[in-house]
């Protein structure tokens, strides 16, 4: 059974755009050409690949299967031409990098600028998920590398250390804990909260582990960021979930005041995951090595 590149891009782009007249403009075929195209896949593989309805392409279980498929060969592809191209003019490529909310408010923007400056030609592609859709998209192949939790499951993906990180709560001057240096997290729930937007790695741990304690805590407010949420716990519009990594990057403030919380889920261990480093274009090894190499650095000083 032989696939034709053109035919998978094709498919690629058709389930993206959920037309196909769009996605055969997004890879230069015609609509005609693609239509012959996609028939010619559908009888390769035996089986009807979209169904046709009034909000576009639809894909079919057999689709769903196939894109899974077709995404991870496409960033072999990918890795492939930015390593060979490596060769040609220097050290080059994009990173897709996922990560949760403390290593993308916390440790990263302290550890990437020093590579990004030495690596002129290496472009990083950065978002915030949930460590569970992380490991998801790693072991997918849409994306390269994932920072997230150390206790969620990571499969047959590869695993190093990356950084120690520590949750807290941050109450406003005057609270009734601010004169507690610690405190059980379902002592903070019975009061107001400013947490960050719903879509936020960060709320999702928030929200589940509230649940997990049989506590709705009152939500005041959902802002984009850290810096938001830390103002307005200041001017006593609730208390926050913030780890250590971001207040450390916010610096000493007399605004607030933060308390230790005494939960063992409290502490939190970060690691970086790929599929395979040692088949990783060089530009992911250099990346992935720099992250472990700066916080090996930084918790032995």
């Amino acid at each position: 059974m032989r696939y034709d590149l053109t035919d998978l891009k094709l498919f690629r782009a058709i389930a993206e755009t959920a037309s196909l007249s769009a996605g055969a403009a997004s890879i230069c075929l015609s609509a005609s050409s693609a239509s012959y195209r996609l028939k010619n896949l559908e009888r390769t593989i035996g089986a009807a690949l979209f169904l046709r309805t009034t909000k576009g392409m639809e894909l079919t279980p057999a689709a769903e299967h196939l894109l899974k498929h077709v995404t991870r060969i496409f960033s072999e592809f990918e890795s492939m031409h930015g390593a060979l191209a490596g060769f040609a003019k220097g050290m080059r490529g994009n990173v897709r990098l996922f990560a949760n909310s403390s290593s993308i408010n916390g440790f990263l923007p302290r550890d990437l600028p020093s590579f990004l400056l030495s690596h002129n030609q290496v472009n990083i592609a950065l978002s915030e998920h949930s460590s569970n859709d992380i490991a998801r998209a790693v072991g997918d192949g849409i994306s390269d590398i994932g920072i997230m939790a150390s206790d969620i499951k990571s499969g047959d993906l590869q695993v190093f250390s990356y950084a120690k990180d520590e949750l807290s709560v941050v109450v406003p001057l005057g609270h009734p804990l601010a004169d507690r240096s610690a405190i059980q997290f379902g002592d903070a729930l019975r009061y107001d909260f400013v947490c960050m937007n719903r879509s936020s790695s960060n709320y999702t741990f928030f929200s589940e582990t509230a649940a997990r304690l049989g506590m709705q805590p009152n939500i005041r407010v959902h802002v984009d960021g850290f810096s938001i949420v830390l103002r307005l716990v200041a001017k006593n519009v609730g208390v926050a979930l913030v780890p250590n990594s971001v207040l450390e990057n916010w610096g000493a403030t007399d605004d607030y005041v933060t308390l230790k919380l005494l939960d063992k889920w409290a502490q939190r261990n970060l690691s970086i995951v790929v599929r395979c480093l040692d088949n990783s274009p060089f530009y992911i090894k250099c990346l992935v090595n720099h992250l472990r190499g700066i916080r090996n650095y930084e918790s032995q000083t």
